[in-house]
C-alpha cells in the first residue's frame, strides 16, 4: 500500500500555520508494520526550538475510554466475568435498588443507558472521591435506557468503577496488567506524569490557577479531581504505544496470552449495535464521520486533539495526535483536518 505522504504532510503543516494546533504526530499502517509517519510543528509556541517528536507524550483525553475502560471491560468479558446484557443491579450491590441498577454494560458502551449527559462532579457531589462515586452510581437517569444515543462521559466513569469492582483492582492497575504491559505499551499510564515524562509532554490548555499550560497533568477536571485515575480521561500515551495497540486489535494472536481482550471483543465492538438509533455506535467505537458502513472505518477521538482510526476489513489503522487544546476548545477546525486526514489514510 502506498500512502499519499506528501498530501498528509501538507495538510498537517497547514494546521500548524493556521494555529489549529502547535504541532502534530501521525502514522498510518497495517497489521505488519508502519507504512508512513511524521511530525510537524512544535510542542509549545513560546519555545519554538522544542519540535514535535515521534516520542512526544500526549494527554490522551477521551482515548482513555478505549485504552483503559474499553480494553479492561473487554478483558473481563473474555474472562466470562461480565455479561453485557445483565442489569447491573443483579450482580453489583452498590447500584442495586438505584436507577442505574436497571442499566446494562452494553447500554453504557453504546451510550444508550440514559445516564445524565455531563459529569459535573464537583458541582453535584463535592470533592471527596467516595462521595463522588456514590453520587454517580446513585444518580437518577436522564431518560429510560435504550431510547436514544447520547454521548456522555458518565458512561466511561461508571464502567471504570464496574471494572474495579469486578477485578478487585484499581483501573490503572487493571489496564496496566491486562493491556499495557502485555502489549509493550511502556509509556502509557495515568497521570500526573513523573518529571522525565512530563518534560516530553505536549502542553494543553492554560491553567488559570498557575497561568501556565498543563503539561503532564490531565486537562480534564474530573480526572484531576479523582487523583488522575478515572474512566473519563487521565491517560497519557505516545505514538508507538498506540501503534502497538491498534496492530494488536487487527491481529490479537500476535500478543502474549496474558493480554486481556481478543478477537471476539474487537470484532463485536466494531459493529453497529444501536439498531435504528442515530448516531450509530459500536462498543465505545463509532463509524468515522463521512464513511459508509461498508467502508468499515471506526474512530475514537480525544478532546485534547488526539484520535485513532481502525479498519479490520481494510487491514489498516491511523493515528493523529495534536495538542490543539493549547489554543482553543473549538472543535471545528480540527474536525475538518481529521476528516481530511482520514480520507488520505484510508484511500
Amino acid at each position: 500500500m502506498t500512502y499519499p505522504t506528501d498530501r498528509i504532510e501538507a495538510l498537517l503543516d497547514e494546521g500548524v500555520r493556521d494555529k489549529v494546533y502547535p504541532g502534530a504526530v501521525w502514522a498510518v499502517g497495517d497489521t505488519d508494520r508502519v507504512h508512513a509517519c511524521g511530525t510537524t510543528g512544535v510542542l509549545d509556541p513560546d519555545e519554538p526550538q522544542a519540535k514535535m517528536q515521534l516520542d512526544t507524550v500526549f494527554d490522551a483525553a477521551s482515548l482513555t475510554k478505549i485504552l483503559a475502560v474499553w480494553a479492561s471491560i473487554g478483558a473481563l468479558w473474555e474472562d466470562s466475568l461480565l455479561g453485557l446484557d445483565a442489569p447491573l443491579g443483579t450482580f453489583w450491590d452498590e447500584v442495586s435498588g438505584h436507577p442505574l441498577g436497571a442499566v446494562t454494560a452494553r447500554q453504557l458502551l453504546t451510550h444508550t443507558a440514559g445516564v445524565p449527559l455531563r459529569a459535573q462532579l464537583k458541582n453535584l457531589y463535592g470533592t471527596d472521591p467516595q462521595t463522588i462515586r456514590a453520587g454517580v452510581l446513585h444518580e437518577a437517569l436522564h431518560r429510560p435506557p435504550g431510547q436514544a444515543v447520547e454521548y456522555t462521559d458518565r458512561a466511561a466513569l461508571i464502567l471504570g468503577y464496574l471494572a474495579e469492582y469486578l477485578s478487585g483492582q484499581s483501573l490503572n492497575q487493571l489496564a496496566a496488567a491486562r493491556t499495557w504491559q502485555p502489549l509493550g505499551m511502556d509509556t502509557t499510564r495515568f497521570g500526573p506524569l513523573p518529571g522525565h515524562l512530563a518534560a516530553r509532554c505536549a502542553p494543553t490548555e492554560l491553567d488559570q490557577d498557575t497561568d501556565t499550560h498543563l503539561k503532564g497533568t490531565a486537562h480534564d477536571f474530573s480526572a484531576r479531581l479523582l487523583g488522575g485515575v478515572c474512566g473519563i480521561a487521565g491517560v497519557f500515551t505516545v505514538l508507538d504505544d498506540l501503534v502497538r495497540f491498534l496492530r494488536y486489535m487487527l491481529n490479537p494472536d500476535s500478543a502474549p496470552a496474558q493480554a486481556g481482550f481478543g478477537t471476539e471483543w474487537t470484532a463485536y465492538s466494531l459493529t453497529v449495535l444501536t439498531g435504528g438509533l442515530q448516531p450509530a455506535r459500536g462498543l465505545f467505537w463509532h463509524p468515522a464521520p463521512g464513511t459508509a458502513e461498508e467502508e468499515d472505518v471506526w474512530v475514537h477521538y480525544g478532546f485534547t486533539g488526539t484520535g485513532m482510526w481502525i479498519s479490520p476489513g481494510q487491514d489498516r489503522w491511523a493515528v493523529l495526535l495534536t495538542n490543539k487544546l493549547y489554543y482553543t476548545r473549538d472543535r471545528q477546525p480540527l474536525t475538518d483536518i481529521r476528516n481530511s486526514f482520514r480520507k488520505l489514510a484510508f484511500v
